[in-house]
């Protein structure tokens, strides 16, 4: 499975060797035109994930503490992911 993560997981790479995330600007040097035209291509494949977790935390218990009893957080998300399945069509 290979992880794609924005630059706050800059270490992941030590913790799972088949991810990406963008590269970040070096002190006292810019970006050179491949590293810009790599991290134009990830973000382009990450923003559809970014759309989907925006909608997702539409729904408070998302993106709060949660504050239940643990074994029921996965139905909770389970029927949070019908819901945006089911909004879907009504989006287009």
């Amino acid at each position: 499975m290979k992880i794609i993560g924005d630059s706050g997981y800059q270490g992941i790479k030590n913790h799972h060797e088949n991810s990406e995330h963008p590269i970040k600007k070096p002190k006292n040097r810019e970006l050179t035109v491949e590293e810009k035209q790599y991290n134009k291509e990830l973000s382009q494949r990450r923003i559809y994930i970014e759309h989907v977790n925006r909608r997702i935390k539409i729904f408070r218990i998302c993106k709060e503490v949660y504050r239940n009893k643990r074994n029921r957080m996965d139905l909770r998300v389970k029927l949070v992911a019908a819901l945006y399945n089911l909004m879907a069509p009504l989006r287009h």
